[in-house]
């Protein structure tokens, strides 16, 4: 009995440690929480932005702080922008 209580148990923790790796993207050693970053498109279907080019043009303009944009090279250059309105 005590051999199948720790079974579960270790089983649990493996389940709930996967879980958590799930939410992170390690991003040249640095940790990306997927929840705070999003591509361009789904900026702009959280902030009800029409046209993504409007986001792209923000980038190219600094509205967007460089610190705010992340380059995923590995995943042909995708754009993830911090999850956070720039604009009223």
């Amino acid at each position: 009995m005590i051999k199948e209580q720790t079974i579960e148990q270790e089983l649990k923790e493996g389940r709930d440690l996967i879980n958590q790796v799930k939410d992170f993207l390690m991003l040249k050693g640095e940790a990306v929480i997927l929840d705070e970053w999003l591509t361009v498109k789904r900026y702009c279907e959280r902030f009800g932005i029409k046209d993504t080019q409007v986001v792209t043009n923000w980038i190219k303009r600094g509205i967007i702080p460089p610190e705010n944009v992340k380059e995923v090279e590995e995943l042909n250059g995708l754009r993830l922008i911090k999850a956070v309105p720039y604009r009223d």
